[in-house]
């Protein structure tokens, strides 16, 4: 959707981070017609930007250089944190008064404390982790979770038009959306191992896992995850839409903010150590529908086109 002239950031919109998710929101963004620059450190991935037309710096710090608004679209806290104040130092590049649009999944703790020290120096910092994944993520229609200050949500407003079908508001202190991010990936990571459970246990019944899946999401036991996942075990392609080590990061993090709740979470901390284990055994960059192998290789059970050596 094209965005309205008075939205307009006043500089370009740097995308720093163009893998599966940030590929499709730099596209979106190029096609509500804004002024954008990506980024990333993989040369394949600036390579597939530049194939659809779009323009790529050679740096983070050129990506970001006088740019009105920053989509930091990395994987995690500690790569945030480099971005914002490591070696090319977007926090001191980026247009004074810019507001930095943060969608890794993190502690709140941390988003509190990275917001404040960009803050000091006269920029924004929005809080904005999404959901939805790479489709979503390429046709405009992600959900984002944020907080911020008025002025963080006025200047990144064109871009969450371009980006997301849902923009929640969840404040104007940053780690609010963290917060609620966690409990989505609570719920997720959750669905996914019980999914992948189900399925390895239907076929150890020796049922047909497709009528089974045809079964199940017209049933009452039926999830969002259920429904995404389960056709990767069913098809047995494993290759990665989400990896099993996001999971690994993010329901630990679950857990970390649980201990220091005082707060028991003990599904959670049970889906956890099934992604550690399918992480352990090598598959830790293999679709997160991996799980469904791990209960296959404890239980002597086959999978759809699972070879024997399969791990």
């Amino acid at each position: 959707m094209a965005v309205e002239e008075q939205s307009r950031p006043a500089g370009p919109v740097a995308v720093l981070g163009l893998g599966s998710m940030g590929l499709g929101m730099a596209r979106s963004a190029r096609g509500a017609g804004l002024d954008v620059v990506g980024f990333d450190v993989a040369e394949a991935s600036r390579r597939a930007f530049a194939s659809q037309g779009g323009r790529v710096a050679e740096s983070a710090g050129a990506a970001a250089a006088g740019a009105g608004v920053v989509l930091s679209v990395v994987v995690n806290a500690a790569q945030t944190e480099a971005l914002l104040f490591g070696p090319d130092a977007v926090a001191e590049v980026m247009a004074p008064g810019g507001t930095f649009v943060s969608c890794a999944t993190m502690d709140p703790d941390v988003v509190r404390r990275l917001a404040a020290r960009l803050e000091a120096s006269g920029r924004h910092y929005l809080d904005a982790p999404m959901s939805g994944g790479p489709v979503r993520a390429a046709s405009g229609e992600l959900t984002v979770m944020a907080s911020g200050s008025p002025s963080a949500f006025a200047g990144a407003r064109a871009l969450l038009d371009a980006v997301a079908a849902k923009v929640y508001e969840l404040g104007e202190a940053p780690g609010a959306g963290a917060a609620f991010k966690m409990i989505n990936q609570h719920l997720a990571g959750i669905h996914i191992a019980a999914a992948c459970e189900a399925v390895a246990f239907a076929a150890r019944q020796g049922l047909d896992l497709a009528r089974v899946y045809e079964v199940i999401t017209a049933s009452a036991g039926n999830s969002w995850m259920f429904e995404n996942r389960v056709p990767h075990i069913v098809e047995g392609d494993y290759a990665p839409k989400s990896a099993v080590d996001i999971f690994v990061k993010d329901l630990g993090i679950v857990e970390d903010m649980a201990r220091a709740a005082k707060f028991p979470a003990p599904v959670a901390a049970a889906a956890l150590q099934m992604f550690l284990a399918a992480s352990g055994a090598g598959m830790g960059r293999d679709d997160d529908a991996s799980l469904a192998r791990v209960y296959a290789m404890l239980s002597g059970t086959r999978l759809p086109n699972q070879k024997e050596s399969a791990a």
